[in-house]
């Protein structure tokens, strides 16, 4: 969808984009194409160790949860499935900084700082106690998975759910998997984000469709890839046409918000999408 061109202009192509390395300051290049597609690709912003590391610290968590029988994580429900060897996983958690020093420390990264500059208010922060917090979403299509796939959507939409005005939001996703376009992963409309309220609230039907797009973009990731979007780009997970292990993938996010600070607490009733997020996209 992107390359550079003899003349040192950016131009457009069908399929491609910039790839980019994210630093303490973003370059006029990133933000130049963040405000026109939406979306950005970071190459390589955790090494290979970091993210054995969260793996293996994911496992220890999920096996806790399932001792302990938990059915929530401030009031976001947990996504339990079965594995590909008929185990018990958690498929999506909330809230996984809460659990872990490992990822706390990687949402205190100053690298993530420099994204504020994309939401373009002062109170800018990174949500580790609002919305869903990190979360780690783990697709894998078999049988008795419960998350092989997640429908169009756009994530501004929460801000409805709290009763709050859209606001301005990213959300960035760490991936811990390689993920090519021809094994499912997420897919985005570049430039939908700037498209008006009518595009936000029903280009598509939110969740329950999970058609491809023609114009869709797949985005292909390595273990320690971050990338960002803006709330109001739509996007979905598709689902892999591989069955069991090659088709196995995990990526974090944490949402970057502004406004009203409303953190969540054991006390939080879980809102409407979180319901639907633990019930919708098998």
């Amino acid at each position: 969808m992107y390359e550079q061109g003899k003349n040192g202009k950016n131009h457009t192509v069908n399929g491609t984009y910039p790839h980019f390395k994210l630093g303490l300051k973003l370059t006029e290049e990133q933000k130049n194409f963040f405000d026109t597609y939406g979306f950005l690709h970071f190459k390589n912003f955790v090494d290979a160790e970091t993210v054995k590391a969260m793996l293996a610290e994911s496992v220890r968590i999920q096996n806790e949860w399932i001792s302990e029988d938990r059915k929530s994580v401030n009031g976001v429900p947990i996504k339990y499935g079965t594995d590909v060897d008929g185990k018990r996983i958690v498929q999506r958690f909330a809230f996984l900084n809460q659990f872990s020093e490992l990822f706390q420390n990687f949402l205190k990264d100053d690298r993530l700082k420099s994204l504020f500059e994309l939401v373009g208010m002062p109170d800018s922060r990174v949500g580790e106690v609002e919305k869903d917090g990190l979360v780690f979403n783990h697709y894998v299509n078999s049988s008795e998975s419960n998350f092989s796939q997640l429908g169009w959507h756009t994530d501004a939409l929460r801000d409805i759910f709290y009763g709050n005005k859209i606001m301005p939001m990213l959300n960035v996703g760490l991936h811990l998997d390689y993920s090519s376009t021809d094994n499912g992963g997420l897919r985005i409309l570049p430039g939908t984000h700037n498209k008006g309220i009518r595009t936000l609230l029903f280009k598509k039907v939110y969740f329950l469709s999970n058609k491809p797009d023609k114009k869709e973009l797949g985005l292909n990731v390595e273990p320690g890839d971050l990338t960002v979007h803006d709330g109001r780009l739509w996007h979905r997970v598709a689902q892999s046409p591989h069955i069991g292990e090659k088709s196995r993938r995990r990526v974090m996010y944490v949402p970057i918000i502004t406004g009203k600070y409303q953190p969540r607490t054991e006390e939080s009733k879980p809102l409407f999408y979180q319901r639907l997020m633990a019930i919708t996209n098998k």
